[in-house]
């Protein structure tokens, strides 16, 4: 049964999820965190971050990681399908009518009008691991629980990548060696 449900949430994902990994994002958190409490908001939180470093697109990795935390290979294997099963019937059927359709002018509308919402999920998608990174799983914002080391680190990457145009994986590794510092720093080894 469980992997049933690993495939179908999966499927839902793989179905709405327009505009690659980072729109993905609000729909997985609705059902592997809200919906079925797969994982907890931090564990979420965690699963982008290992989904960004792992090569392949963050839907499937992510769905990939789910599976097995809850069902095994198995799990893996039905969630995984779920979530790639949509895209392999969606992209062959819309190439095809691409390909006979393109000049249409009704078609360029509808992908014109898809821009802004995709944009919307992605935003809100960043706006939630933000929150999360900066203030923790109780999704409240108040000025005195602010963790100032995630902000910082945030605001150095922000800089390095947009000021610096530096590798978005040297990034990453110069963020984890600073959080890895400044944690060993904080304990006092």
């Amino acid at each position: 049964m469980i992997y049933l449900k690993l495939f179908l949430s999966f499927l839902q994902i793989g179905l709405f999820s327009f505009g690659g990994g980072y729109a993905a994002m609000p729909l997985i958190q609705g059902q592997v965190v809200t919906e079925h409490g797969w994982l907890s908001m931090k564990e979420f939180t965690d699963l982008i971050t290992i989904s960004q470093m792992t090569p392949g697109p963050i839907a499937i990795n992510s769905a990939t990681f789910v599976g097995i935390k809850i069902a095994g290979i198995p799990g893996a294997l039905a969630a995984t399908l779920g979530c790639i099963l949509p895209s392999c019937i969606i992209v062959t059927v819309l190439a095809r009518l691409y390909l006979k359709y393109r000049n249409m002018a009704m078609l360029q509308g509808i992908l014109n009008s898809l821009r802004p919402a995709v944009v919307a999920l992605i935003a809100s998608a960043g706006i939630s691991i933000l929150i999360t990174a900066f203030w923790g799983n109780d999704a409240v914002v108040v000025l005195s629980k602010t963790n100032w080391i995630m902000v910082f680190i945030f605001a150095g990457c922000l800089v390095l990548l947009k000021k610096c145009r530096m590798n978005p994986i040297w990034v990453m590794l110069l963020a984890g060696v600073a959080n890895t510092v400044v944690s060993v720093i904080g304990k006092g080894v």
